[in-house]
């Protein structure tokens, strides 16, 4: 397959200097599959273009919820994925579909409503209280509703609150997290969203964090590459060198120093190599 993908290439290149044309190198291409808040929140277009640079490479990225972009690595259609769902990726693991993960860099979830707070969550102590209080209330709740890592923290957080949501309160939107803020900020309702999100929509909507704090809204991202041994047509090697680069010094450092209106939002978790 390798040796097929350089025939062609050496092909282009021959007709390229026939004709007069540049001959310089066509990018490498790996696909990545990672969670909408690493697009929404901007991160990416901050961390990507100085590995594409060092390494001749162009990333791809599909931004999907967590559960697709696993659902994109079982498949074999990209070659390493960057996700925040700790127990789905174990499972991915486990299940021979992912290699080599690495913890990157976490966050937190945080609930926003409105200033108001009509659903009184700034008085709850544990994030099962402040979800008992909206079901109480029948309090406006906006889910992604699409798998995420987001939605499964909130279906976790439904759970240990003993509530099983429905009715006309709460809606189910099947939307990225960008969207489930502004349908929130809308309906004057709550969310459940990553504190990165949130903060690159500063100025955007009205909405208050109105609830945070709890252990449990601890939110970290992993990456991982898809198992050539699974799909051998992935490609394996630079996949190792984005995971290299994410956990190395320069994309340590990146994620330190990304900030939004003077406030950091993501954390570095990689630990420094011995």
């Amino acid at each position: 397959m390798a040796s097929g993908r350089h025939v062609v290439f050496a092909g282009a290149v021959a007709l390229a200097v026939a004709a007069g044309c540049s001959t310089e190198p066509v990018p490498e291409r790996l696909r990545l599959a990672t969670t909408t808040s690493t697009e929404n929140s901007g991160l990416l277009a901050v961390l990507l273009p100085p590995f594409e640079k060092a390494h001749g490479v162009q990333v791809h990225v599909i931004a999907v919820g967590t559960g697709k972009a696993l659902k994109l690595g079982e498949n074999g259609d990209v070659d390493v994925v960057l996700v925040h769902a700790r127990a789905a990726e174990d499972t991915f693991v486990a299940d021979g579909f992912g290699v080599d993960r690495r913890d990157v860099m976490h966050n937190d979830f945080v609930v926003v409503g409105p200033e108001s707070d009509p659903a009184g969550l700034r008085a709850a102590k544990t994030a099962a209280e402040a979800f008992k209080l909206l079901a109480a209330g029948k309090a406006a709740f906006i889910s992604r509703g699409d798998d995420s890592g987001t939605h499964k923290k909130e279906k976790q957080l439904w759970r240990a609150a003993g509530i099983e949501p429905g009715g006309e309160w709460y809606l189910s939107t099947g939307q990225a997290m960008g969207a489930v803020l502004r349908i929130a900020d809308e309906k004057r309702g709550y969310a459940l969203t990553d504190r990165g999100t949130l903060l690159a929509t500063a100025g955007k909507i009205e909405l208050a964090v109105v609830f945070e704090g709890d252990p449990v809204l601890h939110n970290p991202y992993g990456v991982l590459a898809v198992n050539p041994r699974r799909h051998p047509g992935v490609r394996y090697d630079l996949a190792k060198k984005l995971i290299a680069f994410l956990i190395g010094p320069e994309g340590q450092r990146l994620i330190a120093g990304y900030t939004v209106n003077g406030k950091q939002l993501f954390f570095p978790d990689a630990a420094p190599a011995k």
